[in-house]
């Protein structure tokens, strides 16, 4: 891992370094901030960044810098999970349609492309006036939300890896589906997966942002780095930066996993040879 860290360009290892810092505060963070999310610690609203309270405080008094730490584990890890469930569901269900009947492969083909015509976030705000906002509810809608698109990209990938030689040879001496997919199909298809799986986790963190920034996100007392936003919307014309960090927070985060995944391009191909 560290090996492959080196080999990174400069924009790959800002990236790297950047997830790491969001990583570790995602981690840590709720047990190193200085005051504890909910406690209001000061009397004025909105204090500028300095002082007594490092990134000044929010629209109740409450500490920025301990909110933020607070509120990162929930804007990382739910779209961590999110997007690892979409994309192992996906490549799953593509790997049986790539070694199937073509009939079959058409059915799931079909009833993909069915989901994927659905806006995300129609599909959340339906879901979530149907079943309600809670930590579950998110990570099933945004998993499903982007599970067609993992499937599009892992079943094109798998289908031209299927008709390769090597493929025909073992599918010729008797092997199964299941070890076609598993030995033969899926270590070819591995590391562009790994990068669609980056470009979903940027995906999961921009929709429950903005769900969240609506208000339909994760609730109260808990809160995301999109509901730290909008809780302090109203210091936006002051540029306060209790509104202002948090937003930057997310942009930080989203940029570095592009630049993380964009240094990773040239590993994402596949041949015959890697085998």
């Amino acid at each position: 891992m560290l090996s492959t860290i080196k080999n990174l360009p400069l924009s790959g290892k800002i990236g790297a370094a950047i997830v790491s810092f969001w990583i570790f505060i995602a981690i840590f963070g709720p047990f190193l901030s200085p005051h504890s999310a909910k406690e209001i610690v000061a009397w004025d609203v909105f204090e500028p960044i300095g002082g007594e309270y490092l990134l000044g405080t929010d629209y109740i008094g409450r500490d920025v810098l301990s909110r933020l730490m607070d509120g990162a584990r929930f804007t990382v890890f739910i779209p961590l999970l999110a997007a690892a469930l979409a994309c192992s569901a996906g490549t799953l269900i593509a790997l049986y349609a790539s070694v199937s009947h073509q009939r079959v492969d058409e059915l799931i083909s079909r009833f993909m492309d069915a989901l994927i015509s659905i806006p995300s976030k129609i599909f959340a705000l339906v879901m979530i006036a149907a079943f309600g906002s809670s930590i579950p509810i998110l990570l099933a809608i945004t998993a499903v939300s982007y599970m067609p698109g993992a499937f599009r990209i892992a079943r094109a990938l798998a289908v031209n890896v299927a008709n390769m030689d090597f493929v025909t040879v073992a599918r010729t001496r008797g092997e199964g589906k299941l070890y076609l997919a598993v030995k033969e199909i899926l270590p070819n298809i591995l590391h562009p997966m790994l990068a669609d799986f980056g470009l979903r986790f940027v995906f999961v963190v921009l929709l429950l942002s903005s769900l969240s920034f609506l208000g339909l996100g994760v609730q109260p007392p808990q809160a995301d780095l999109g509901s730290l936003v909008r809780e302090n919307i109203s210091g936006l014309a002051e540029w306060a930066p209790a509104v202002i960090i948090p937003a930057l927070a997310i942009a930080t985060i989203t940029i570095a996993v592009n630049l993380l995944i964009d240094s990773f391009r040239g590993s994402a191909t596949y041949s015959a040879g890697d085998k």
